[in-house]
């Protein structure tokens, strides 16, 4: 568990989240699966570059409550909405990765006067198909051998760079899931398609950086998969920055160079 937990009431749960420095408002969301834990390390870069980052566990993962009527992007979009607004510290920067990519875009869209600038880590943010969305979901995560198959198997797919704490956190990982409703909440959560992604990143306006692993097996061809937004985002006009050696969790196995990356689009 993180040391300087706050909770805010939202909908049907509370959600859970740290607040640490002054400046300028990084909103960082983790992965479906993941914690808050997986900036740890880009943490401390923001703070000594002088920006203000807040970590918030997304819905069902984390210190967030486990049980929500609702874990689509929209759903989860509304809780950074409130968040947001809780904090009341201007437009902010917003960075999500994988799964939470296609939340910070839902909010930029819906809500561009909370974004200021937006960072996509390992995007799930393209509209998928339902079918396959159902399906990855319920094979991947069977409540029989799910926790197995996504704690043990695919996390260390997803981590070709293994971080110094690497065993710690996954044993984390793989506690939190065990608890009541989270490995459900995930299922739930990489069941949702995101059918109106792809028109909402035809309206993103916001400068977008894009941060992909370069061995991210996530996707067939990571490099093709940074074009693929590209080309979907006119407005946007987005920045890609190709971690090498990295997977899907790129601020988590190469912070320097992500770090870097970040600071110097956001300054």
């Amino acid at each position: 568990m993180m040391t300087n937990t706050q909770f805010l009431a939202n909908e049907d749960g509370k959600l859970a989240f740290d607040d640490q420095g002054q400046g300028q408002l990084v909103l960082c969301l983790p992965a479906g699966g993941d914690t808050r834990a997986e900036y740890r390390f880009l943490t401390p870069i923001l703070l000594n570059a002088g920006y203000r980052v807040v970590t918030m566990d997304i819905r069902g993962q984390g210190e967030t409550s486990a049980y929500w009527k609702d874990y689509s992007y929209e759903a989860m979009a509304r809780d950074v909405e409130v968040l947001l607004a809780h904090l009341n510290a201007g437009p902010a920067i917003i960075m999500g990765t994988s799964k939470s990519a296609g939340v910070a875009v839902t909010v930029a869209v819906n809500k561009p006067e909370l974004v200021s600038k937006v960072i996509m880590a390992g995007p799930f943010a393209r509209t998928k198909s339902k079918v396959g969305s159902f399906l990855t979901a319920q094979i991947l995560l069977s409540p029989i051998w799910g926790l197995r198959l996504f704690a043990d198997w695919y996390n260390d797919k997803m981590y070709p760079i293994k971080p110094s704490d690497y065993a710690e956190q996954t044993a984390k990982m793989r506690a939190m899931l065990q608890e009541p409703g989270r490995l459900r909440a995930l299922r739930e959560m990489f069941t949702d398609s995101g059918d109106q992604l792809d028109a909402r990143l035809a309206k993103l306006a916001q400068p977008t950086l894009i941060v992909m692993g370069e061995k991210d097996p996530d996707f067939p061809s990571p490099v093709k998969e940074t074009q693929e937004y590209v080309a979907r985002m006119p407005l946007a006009k987005p920045v890609v920055f190709v971690a090498p050696g990295a997977g899907h969790h790129p601020q988590a196995q190469l912070p320097a160079e992500v770090g870097k990356a970040i600071l110097e689009f956001i300054k």
